[in-house]
Formats: C-alpha cells, sequence, structure tokens
C-alpha cells in the first residue's frame, strides 16, 4: 500500500500544473480532488531530485501537492540567479525564515565543505523537514536554529499557518501585536546582533520573515553597520520596502528591486 501511495504522489507531483486546469471544470474537478485526496492523502511527503536550476541534483521531501516548483527548480528565479552571483565557495550564509530549506541547500552547495550555512526556522515540524532535506544531502556544515530572528532575544507567539492551507507551511510569522491565533506557539526569539557575538558573522543574508523584515533589521544594526554582509530581502509590505531601503541606504547601501517583492542590498 505504501508502495503504491509513493508512485501515486510521485506522479502527482509531476503533474499538478496540467491537472490544475482540469481541477476548475465542474464535476470533472471534483471528481479529480477526491480521487487524489484517496489515493494520495494530503500529509504524504516524498524524496524528489531537483531537475533544473543551480540546485539541480540536490534532494528534498516535499509535499507532491505543492512541490513541483521544487522538483523543477523554478522558484523564485531572481532569488536564485542573485544567490548563485553573490555566493563564494568558504563564505558564511544565514538563512532567515528557511522554510523546508531550497536556499539553504542551494547556499551549501554554493559555499562548499569550507563555507557555512545557518538556517532560522521557528516552526518545530518544518525546522525537522529543514534539518532532515539538508541531512540527506550530506551538508554536515549547514545547521538549523530553531529559532525566531527579532529585534531582540525573548520569547515571541508564532503563528502557524494550518497544514491544509499551506502543506509547507510557509505562512508561518511572528504574531506580536494581533490576537492569538488558532495554532499559535511559544518559540525562543534572537537578535542578530546577539546571535553573531558567539557564532561567525554572514558574508550574505537572505531573509523572509512573512512581515517581519523591519523588527529583523532593527536587531541587525550592528551586524550592517560592521559586518556588511550582503542582503536578500522579500519585502511583505509597501510600508516595510520604504522603511528598509531608507535604512539600507543610511547604512551605504546600495539597493535594487530583484523582482515585485524582493530587494538586493549590496554594500558600498
Amino acid at each position: 500500500m505504501a508502495k503504491s501511495t509513493g508512485h501515486m504522489a510521485n506522479l502527482l507531483v509531476r503533474c499538478t500544473s496540467r491537472l490544475a486546469g482540469l481541477r476548475r471544470v465542474p464535476i470533472l474537478g471534483g471528481i479529480l480532488s477526491w480521487t487524489s485526496r484517496r489515493l494520495v492523502p494530503p500529509g504524504t511527503l516524498i524524496w524528489v531530485r531537483i531537475q533544473h536550476g543551480p540546485a539541480q541534483g540536490l534532494w528534498m521531501r516535499v509535499n507532491p501537492r505543492t512541490g513541483q516548483n521544487v522538483l523543477q527548480g523554478t522558484g523564485e528565479p531572481a532569488v536564485q540567479q542573485a544567490i548563485q552571483q553573490h555566493l563564494r565557495p568558504g563564505m558564511t550564509f544565514y538563512d532567515l525564515g528557511a522554510n523546508i530549506g531550497f536556499f539553504s541547500l542551494l547556499a551549501a552547495r554554493l559555499v562548499g565543505p569550507a563555507g557555512r550555512v545557518v538556517s532560522f526556522e521557528a516552526d518545530p515540524e518544518i525546522a525537522a523537514r529543514l534539518t532532515e532535506n539538508l541531512s540527506y544531502n550530506n551538508f554536515t556544515h549547514a545547521a538549523v536554529e530553531e529559532k525566531a530572528v527579532w529585534s531582540e532575544p525573548g520569547t515571541v507567539s508564532f503563528a502557524r499557518v494550518d497544514s491544509n492551507t499551506s502543506p509547507d507551511r510557509g505562512l508561518g510569522h511572528v504574531s506580536v501585536g494581533e490576537k492569538t491565533a488558532a495554532g499559535a506557539i511559544s518559540v525562543e526569539a534572537i537578535s542578530l546582533d546577539q546571535y553573531v557575538l558567539s557564532h561567525p558573522p554572514p558574508d550574505f543574508l537572505k531573509c523572509d520573515v512573512e512581515g517581519a523584515e523591519v523588527p529583523v533589521f532593527q536587531g541587525a544594526e550592528r551586524l550592517i553597520r560592521e559586518k556588511r554582509p550582503v542582503l536578500l530581502v522579500e519585502m511583505h509590505s509597501k510600508e516595510n520596502h520604504h522603511a528598509l531601503l531608507a535604512k539600507f541606504n543610511q547604512c551605504s547601501y546600495a539597493c535594487s528591486d530583484l523582482d515585485e517583492s524582493h530587494v538586493l542590498a549590496l554594500p558600498q
């Protein structure tokens, strides 16, 4: 039974885009959805080998319903290109909001055994999958920190998105100031200025923290002024975009938009 489910899951991850249109067809779409749920339960995870792009050949354990971009290596191409362009062997890479680790894996390949990757992921379930993905690819120079990056050390409330909405819980976020959401958990928080007091600082920092990017860099002012890493930040609002560009410019960074949501900031 498990073997049969695995075969169906592999077929599903390869055919997701072709099935998407059919799912919108009345009656037929409902039949396809019901059938796929019966044959491949929603929580199913399978190993796939990335087919294209700079991460080609690396392995990841994915949900077959959401893993096609991983399989094809097509997710956020501008981010992949920037990491490939600016990351070199021996560098240290910080991945803030690493999720299941696509960019951590790519970075681990690029920096090589002489380099270092530190992946920050607050959701314990996703941090476990991230650890598994790094281990499966034998990246012993990569470490996972099961912590939220924030403006200061402490404990914060972390809202976990329901797995039925986001199978990889990629929309989880620190929920300070919000009503306590169902499924929210308390997690340890660190600031980057605190963290680098006892760990090697990054040469390149990628940040995707679902709206918490301003507090993250409030807690990294000494890092960006003294250590001057390359910064690649996903902006989740116009307000955050405006505030952080002003901060980076004040710190003598040259900023450019990679796409509609990502900014690359290079120290000058």
